[in-house]
């Protein structure tokens, strides 16, 4: 990180009847994770989206899992969304754009996004299995969705090619991941600048 940037780090907490987060990123991290929600495939991909995106995240859940996964997935991407919102703060200088092409033996997905602050979710991943071993494979739209609302980004998601279910999920993180290491990336022509002409993002 550039030693003249101020840290772009946010804590958030979040607490209702059917969660308890907390959640903390760095945008200028090495890709370190630690994720502990009780949901192993869940965390799993959380570990795949700090990677990737080189994104330090720390998120621990307590979620009413005697339930289902739905309440802990869906809160999670809300507090993350919120957590890179508010890292993120004016926006100056970034990028702002990205997008990739993820191929996983089998699988393609392509993910494309703007931090525009327009919050709006394009979703094309059919999945062949509602199972993922115990883990619903809905939850992954729901998880983007939410993030993609509480980050204010605007994210299309298409899977070009694939057979096998766990393959299109990681896929799908990854790529995500690495179109928003691309967008939240320093644009060193940009200086402080903003990367629109609205004047404000």
């Amino acid at each position: 990180m550039d030693p003249r940037r101020a840290p772009r780090t946010a804590t958030v907490t979040r607490e209702t009847n059917e969660t308890r987060i907390e959640v903390r990123v760095d945008l200028d991290g090495t890709g370190r994770s630690e994720s502990v929600t009780g949901i192993g495939f869940f965390d799993h991909m959380i570990d795949q989206l700090a990677r990737h995106a080189l994104i330090d995240i720390t998120l621990n859940c307590d979620g009413d899992r005697h339930i289902d996964d739905h309440h802990s997935v869906e809160d999670c991407g809300i507090a993350l969304g919120q957590a890179l919102r508010e890292a993120l703060g004016e926006k100056r200088g970034i990028r702002r754009y990205g997008s990739f092409h993820l191929a996983m033996d089998d699988t393609l997905v392509r993910a494309a996004l703007d931090l525009s602050g327009r919050p709006y979710l394009v979703w094309n991943l059919p999945f062949p299995a509602d199972k993922i071993g115990t883990f619903d494979t809905e939850l992954v739209r729901e998880f983007f969705q939410a993030l993609s609302t509480h980050a204010g980004m605007t994210l299309h998601v298409d899977l070009l090619h694939g057979l096998n279910a766990h393959h299109i999920a990681e896929a799908a993180f990854k790529a995500v991941a690495r179109a928003l290491r691309e967008a939240v990336e320093p644009d060193p022509r940009l200086g402080d600048a903003l990367p629109s002409t609205k004047g404000a993002l």
